[in-house]
């Protein structure tokens, strides 16, 4: 039996790690839990009809006793998008800064979720919580967006310091710049483990001042001759700030297009996060009273979002706004990996319309809001972890972190798993197990509804269409009363395929002869003895795997 003195920390991503978003970390500290984040990600190729993935949260459910809180680093997607979801399960208490929280609620209202049935506590850089065993410190940083902040979680056993995602920006757009000076502090009292962002760990370097991306605006603006329109992530104040300075330089107007563009542009503006002239903002439907060089549309979009406005615009389809030949359309973020051929297929397709299209290729119009090699490299040497978790990336991104801390002289580096539990004691760290982690996939009004058959099934459906056999049996003497009847989608064109039809359906016939020959009667029996045979013979006549479902009614 442990003694009471005999302090344990488990450290357990959830998500966020060998993958881009989902991001989520449990730091579990004796019988008591908090959360770091609740992102969710975007869809790969092969989830077809997957809208959304979020973490699985069965081990926090289970636990639902020890959870104190889910303590938010900043407001972008991957870090607060599951919180609707996950909320189901967990009505926990939520902390997070001013504009994190203002997220939120954009996101609990569109979803019904009424606001007082949700636990949320407003905190600033430099406030502390505290419960039994630890103490839940936040830090300011700078990312890509306002109030970003790292936590310090301080234990019996030291502190556990989570960057979230940062980059180290001593000109912000608002606001100050990160408070290293704290992280410094922390190094000095001995800070347990650092879990460190690892998004750009390959990227040698110092990531740029979003600062830079302004002065480009600024040229841009300047040399356009009629409309221009800025596409980036809703969430990302810093730029559409930075666009509505350069638009007001030039005596542009604004116009805000896309449902979460307008709800969060709306939110930032309330709270005081983006400042705008008054007179300044106009509605779609005023367009048409401004000349096209007094007009600046900021739309999402950036990510090729096929019913985003930007898309909707290229493709000629949305109700208010078309492109005019002359528009310059400024895509203001890198793709995300998995999304490079939706951005350039509306790329093109606005080359198509006749604008002017500016993307991260031909100009700076883009910086990352995240940490490269020599930001990394700074915080591990204000910190001086005892252990060392990359956080936050793909595999590769993991390893060159990892690397990174080898080559600054630590020794005890873990590269986790999603489910993977790091066990922290006085005198040692060590992976001890694994807990049930993976991704629950939102389809629709479905949540977790759709798993790994159903994806199978999609997937064959897509590669190799459908094949279904209508029969009708008579239940005593099993003669075919109708039938077989033929239906195909995605296989064969059925008008122009009688040959292979009329064989299909003498193998079938040949089939319900040999069961009545043998004395098959049973419906699935029969079925199982056709997908069989008609699965040999579509393969080797046409090379190709339908999927097959014969329906059998006995009347």
């Amino acid at each position: 039996m442990r003694k009471r003195t005999e302090h344990r920390i488990r450290i357990i991503p959830l998500g966020g790690l060998n993958e881009i978003g989902k991001n989520m970390t449990v730091v579990e500290v004796d019988d008591e839990i908090v959360v770091i984040d609740c992102g969710l990600a975007f869809p790969e190729d092969e989830m077809l009809g997957i809208d959304l993935v979020i973490p699985d949260v069965s081990y926090l459910v289970k636990n639902k006793e020890k959870v104190r809180a889910l303590i938010l680093t900043h407001g972008h997607e991957d870090h607060i998008g599951a919180i609707p979801y996950v909320l189901r399960d967990l009505n926990i208490p939520i902390y997070g800064t001013k504009l994190t929280l203002g997220l939120v609620e954009i996101k609990l209202l569109e979803f019904g979720i009424d606001l007082n049935s949700v636990k949320l506590f407003t905190v600033k850089a430099g406030d502390v919580i505290s419960f039994n065993n630890m103490r839940v410190e936040f830090i300011r940083t700078t990312h890509s967006i306002a109030d970003s902040v790292a936590i310090a979680i301080h234990t019996p056993l030291g502190s556990i310091v989570h960057t979230g995602d940062f980059k180290v920006d001593f000109t912000p757009i608002e606001g100050e710049p990160i408070d290293l000076i704290r992280f410094a502090e922390l190094g000095k009292q001995g800070v347990l483990a650092l879990l460190c962002d690892s998004t750009n760990a390959e990227r040698p370097g110092f990531t740029l001042s979003e600062k830079t991306v302004g002065a480009t605006f600024d040229r841009i603006f300047s040399q356009a001759q009629g409309r221009v329109i800025v596409a980036t992530f809703s969430s990302h104040i810093h730029r559409v700030q930075q666009v509505i300075n350069s638009a007001e330089k030039q005596g542009r107007k604004i116009c805000v297009l896309g449902r979460s563009m307008v709800n969060v542009v709306n939110k930032a503006l309330e709270l005081g996060y983006l400042k705008m002239p008054d007179g300044m903002l106009v509605d779609v439907d005023e367009l048409e009273n401004y000349p096209p060089n007094k007009i600046v549309l900021i739309t999402t979009g950036s990510q090729g979002e096929p019913m985003s406005a930007l898309s909707r615009m290229a493709s000629a389809e949305h109700k208010k706004v078309g492109i005019i030949p002359g528009d310059v359309v400024i895509i203001s973020a890198a793709p995300i990996p998995g999304n490079e051929k939706f951005v350039n297929r509306v790329i093109n397709d606005l080359f198509k319309q006749g604008a002017q299209v500016i993307y991260e290729d031909i100009d700076d119009i883009h910086v990352s809001g995240h940490a490269c090699q020599e930001e990394i490299k700074l915080i591990h040497n204000l910190t001086r972890p005892k252990y060392s978790v990359p956080v936050h990336g793909e595999f590769k991104h993991l390893i060159h972190h990892a690397k990174l801390a080898m080559e600054l002289g630590e020794k005890n580096v873990f590269v986790l798993e999603n489910g993977k539990v790091l066990e922290i004691t006085k005198d040692s760290a060590k992976v001890v197990g694994m807990v049930q982690a993976g991704n629950v996939l939102v389809d629709g009004l479905g949540v977790g509804d759709v798993g790994n058959v159903v994806l199978r099934d999609r997937r064959h459906l897509a590669q190799d269409g459908l094949f279904i056999v209508v029969l009708t049996i008579d239940s005593s003497t099993r003669d075919v009363i109708a039938g077989p009847e033929i239906i195909s989608r995605g296989f064969i064109y059925i008008k122009e395929s009688e040959p292979l039809i009329e064989e299909a359906k003498k193998v079938i016939k040949d089939v319900l002869y040999f069961c009545r020959k043998n004395d098959i009667t049973e419906p699935n029996a029969i079925k199982v003895i056709l997908k069989d045979n008609l699965k040999n013979f579509l393969f080797e006549r046409t090379r190709r795997n339908p999927m097959i479902i014969p329906i059998i009614t006995e009347v």
